[in-house]
């Protein structure tokens, strides 16, 4: 489920990550999520939270199919695991794949110019927006 998803997301987001602002070299740093006007805000603030954050606000527009899309076929990949042939399994769980992908892909593009994140680090804050989207 979502919740699950997203405390191994926040999991593997401390445990390993590539997250930088553009420019600058103070890091590590603390990122705080949320949404607002229905756009998603990135507070980045430095560890030691001396300085005022670092705010980034992008539209969710770019975002929303994808994110729309993802939470169905997640939904659809936890019924299958309860009664499903493991083709169809793997077949819907393809399917969430090449979804997480293209969010991922979208949110690094948006956040370029601004924050650099590897794959892996995009694909984890891909998962916590969604569960803020479907929280929210």
């Amino acid at each position: 489920n979502v919740e699950h998803e997203r405390k191994v997301a926040i999991y593997d987001i401390i445990e390993d990550n590539s997250f930088a602002l553009d420019g600058r070299d103070d890091g590590p740093y603390r990122l705080t999520l949320s949404l607002a006007d229905d756009r998603l805000v990135f507070a980045v603030a430095t560890e030691s939270g001396t300085d005022a954050p670092t705010m980034f606000v992008l539209s969710l527009s770019p975002l929303r199919r994808i994110i729309k899309d993802y939470m169905i076929v997640c939904d659809t990949y936890y019924q299958a695991i309860r009664t499903a042939p493991p083709s169809k399994i793997q077949a819907i769980d393809m399917g969430r794949r090449g979804l997480h992908d293209e969010g991922s892909r979208v949110l690094t593009e948006r956040l370029k110019g601004k924050i650099t994140i590897d794959h892996d680090t995009s694909r984890r804050l891909f998962t916590l927006i969604c569960a803020l989207h479907w929280k929210g």
